[in-house]
């Protein structure tokens, strides 16, 4: 680094290295100041407060997404996988990333965590949309939102989604939870639509994989701490016997029967998902 001598306004080349973190003394050696030397503070991007990222592996969801957002007037990037999100984020600087919980590569949630880690990305705003298979259900707001600002499901983005990106512009913190309505309490279970028949062997087995990584991300962003003690101590299943019982339910009225006997995704899926946290959880 060049600095200059505050007395006799020499130049003088000092390594980087003999620089601390607090600054270092130095003497000129033309006129013999002792003067205080730091490093220069490293200037990050400014964010893009007109830019917003979307990163969804839904194409229906994208365009709810970017349909509300343009009609206000804010320019729209679009991900589809985690470590495109991660590589955009950190690239572009959006003043906002709008990113699912179960996206591939890198679900969504780590993202989140690694983008508010970085000091260059902590002052990015995230909301997480939700991977609720259910919208029927009443669920509460998210214990733990890994870092986000915010949480969304994606029935509520044509309705929800610019008051809270408003909101958080604004520096309004989320309410806590969403009161069940009179209606909403009485309403009855409706029966979950079955999907369209893969158009390949192929296309069936990823759509069989993303649905059961949804149903796992959806256990583990609304039980954070349970999932962990579970998965350490080797009872997860025994623990979300239920939410596995419901979500292998799901599974079996979604996945034409075809696809689910050519193998089991679901316990290979559930497996992974298992030994990769336990890494994670342990540190390994």
């Amino acid at each position: 680094m060049i600095v200059v001598c505050p007395k006799c306004k020499v130049k003088l080349k000092i390594p980087d290295e003999k620089v601390s973190p607090e600054g270092s003394r130095f003497r000129c050696p033309k006129c013999t100041t002792v003067f205080l030397v730091k490093k220069a503070k490293k200037k990050f991007k400014e964010l893009n407060k007109s830019l917003v990222l979307v990163a969804h592996q839904d194409d229906n969801v994208i365009k709810d997404c970017t349909d509300v957002l343009r009609a206000q007037g804010y320019e729209v990037l679009v991900s589809k996988d985690g470590i495109d999100a991660m590589v955009k984020a950190m690239k572009e600087h959006p003043f906002l990333v709008i990113i699912d919980v179960t996206l591939p590569k890198i679900y969504g949630f780590e993202v989140c965590k690694r983008i508010k880690e970085r000091k260059e990305t902590s002052d990015i705003k995230v909301i997480l949309i939700g991977s609720v298979y259910d919208k029927d259900k009443y669920r509460r707001r998210p214990e733990n939102l890994h870092g986000a600002d915010d949480y969304i499901e994606t029935h509520e983005i044509r309705e929800l989604l610019i008051q809270k990106v408003k909101n958080l512009e604004a520096g309004i913190k989320p309410t806590a939870e969403r009161k069940l309505t009179p209606s909403e309490q009485k309403a009855p279970e409706k029966p979950q639509p079955t999907a369209p028949e893969p158009s390949s062997p192929d296309e069936g087995i990823e759509r069989a994989r993303r649905l059961v990584k949804t149903i796992l991300a959806d256990i583990l962003l609304y039980n954070p701490e349970k999932v962990k003690e579970a998965i350490l101590n080797g009872t997860f299943q025994e623990v979300f016997s239920a939410q596995l019982n419901e979500g292998l339910k799901l599974y079996n009225m979604r996945i034409p029967e075809h696809i689910r006997k050519q193998r089991d995704i679901f316990q290979e899926e559930l497996q992974n998902f298992l030994e990769s946290k336990k890494r994670e959880f342990s540190g390994q």
